[in-house]
């Protein structure tokens, strides 16, 4: 029980809180540095962000395809699409399409029937018991055993799955529709075609009645429509055997669509006509996209490690807060969080080796290429503008004109004896987002070890325990003052009764 000052008079009250005012003093100071780390927290965590964003932008540079600076023309037949990659050359170029690549295909000849009569369904039993063979060309055959209580759509599903990893590897489905098996392999190209043979249980005679559920006549096999390799020629050179119907040659890539008309005697043959030039607009495209958001991350970044500090303004307590206006307070604060990332040595040690992977010669690239960034027309201004990066764009575009193998080779080689700009920047970006990581921890992260949040953690159990010391003292304090008054109320009491009895009242 407290009592505050029945007896003596004394405002108990103020006299505690002004004792205790004294004694939370470092608990404040302590509030206050966990404000601070917070404060640092968060803006460091902002960098970082910035940084990964420019991390996802310098992806690019690290991909020769970033540095097409080739366009492809087409007129004619329209039989194939032409694409230019970055180790195209200039100049005209005829393509014909001879042929395309095309999967082994089956399908049941007419439509199943029930062994009960009627069309099948995809659940129906098929109702005769045997076993399948597939008969690859030049590979091992493959048996499936068959029992009468199986569905049409699991016969289907373990065809597929038989074959699921060998040549053909085959789709199959049972149509409910048609009452057909339709089945095609997975890749194209000869080497897909296949016979499926329908035997006995034991695999020895032919059993045309499993053939009929699977084709719907009665046969001993059948044989897939046969699938063929992709063919073209481009300027008199003939690549046969394809796979696939996209093909690049000589840094052209080509989309097969469609087979040209071969020549006879009345009538000429078509292909289609690709012409090739050098477009640099894409890779200075990128690369101004780059440096500007490169420059702003530098900038901004510059600017907070050279921002002023204010000692003398430290994180408000929501105490003296009650006795500021909303404007007070904000321009405070706006002191109070200046300098959060002033003379950071992992910032200052960013700005220092970006510069440095920027600018450094790139090894393994003879000094008669380029292997330098300022000779394609980018530079680095001022050391005092923190690194940042300046485009000669005339330049830029001649070189890109000139040399496209040359300045992709720059930013996107990889070789022990030195990386390329692109993967350089990328992987010291990538150093620099863990580093930060590792110091701050990331937005969104379920576990955070990081060297500030344990900061935190200890200043939290810290900040506990002095709040716990805070209320023993104040407790022992009330109870000093309520034994006074406990005190001076019973000499009161004394001295009211000695007048009273030993003096007459008076």
């Amino acid at each position: 029980m407290r009592i505050g000052g029945l007896a003596s008079g004394m405002d108990t009250d103020s006299i505690v809180k002004q004792m205790m005012q004294i004694q939370k003093m470092p608990l404040d100071k302590l509030m206050q540095q966990k404000v601070w780390t917070e404060w640092q927290q968060e803006a460091t965590r902002e960098q970082n962000l910035a940084f990964s964003s420019l991390r996802t932008s310098a992806s690019n540079l690290r991909l020769q395809s970033s540095f097409n600076s080739y366009s492809a023309e087409m007129t004619g037949s329209g039989s194939a699409k032409v694409t230019a990659t970055a180790t195209a050359m200039n100049g005209d170029y005829e393509v014909k399409v001879n042929s395309l690549a095309t999967p082994a295909k089956m399908t049941s000849e007419a439509q199943i029937q029930k062994t009960a009569g009627g069309a099948a369904k995809s659940t129906d039993a098929i109702g005769v018991e045997g076993r399948i063979v597939i008969d690859v060309s030049g590979g091992t055959d493959i048996n499936m055993d068959i029992k009468a209580d199986m569905t049409f759509k699991a016969v289907a599903e373990l065809l597929q799955e038989k074959t699921a990893g060998s040549v053909p590897a085959l789709r199959v489905n049972f149509d409910d529709t048609t009452s057909r098996f339709f089945i095609s392999s997975k890749e194209l190209g000869s080497a897909q075609n296949f016979t499926l043979s329908f035997k006995n249980a034991d695999g020895t005679a032919d059993n045309t009645d499993l053939g009929r559920q699977i084709t719907g006549t009665a046969q001993a096999s059948m044989s897939s429509t046969a699938a063929t390799d992709g063919s073209i020629t481009i300027d008199g050179i003939t690549v046969n055997g394809l796979t696939s119907n996209k093909a690049t040659v000589n840094g052209l890539t080509v989309q097969l669509l469609s087979v040209d008309a071969v020549a006879t005697d009345t009538t000429p043959g078509t292909s289609t006509k690709v012409r090739v030039q050098s477009d640099p607009e894409k890779p200075v495209q990128m690369l101004k996209d780059f440096v500007e958001a490169y420059n702003k991350t530098i900038e901004d970044l510059q600017k907070q490690i050279v921002e002023k500090r204010y000692p003398d303004f430290q994180p408000l307590s929501d105490e003296q807060k009650k006795d500021m206006s909303d404007n007070e307070i904000e321009l405070w604060e706006e002191k109070a969080r200046s300098g959060l990332l002033r003379n950071d040595p992992i910032m200052k040690s960013a700005l220092q080796d970006l510069r440095r992977e920027f600018m450094d010669k790139v090894g393994g690239i003879g000094d008669g290429s380029i292997n330098l960034l300022s000779q394609i027309g980018i530079n680095t201004g001022d050391y005092r503008e923190g690194g940042k990066l300046f485009i000669d764009e005339d330049k830029l575009r001649t070189v890109l004109s000139e040399k496209p193998d040359e300045v992709m080779n720059l930013f996107t080689v990889r070789s022990e004896a030195g990386d390329g700009i692109g993967a350089r920047v990328y992987d010291k970006l990538n150093d620099i987002v863990k580093n930060l990581s590792t110091q701050a921890g990331s937005l969104g992260s379920p576990v955070d070890n990081s060297t500030m949040s344990k900061k935190l953690r200890r200043m939290e159990t810290e900040i506990t325990r002095w709040q716990d010391r805070l209320t023993s003292i104040e407790d022992r304090y009330w109870s000093q003052f309520t034994a006074m008054e406990k005190a001076l109320s019973k000499m009161n009491s004394q001295s009211a009764w000695m007048q009273q009895n030993m003096f007459g009242g008076m």
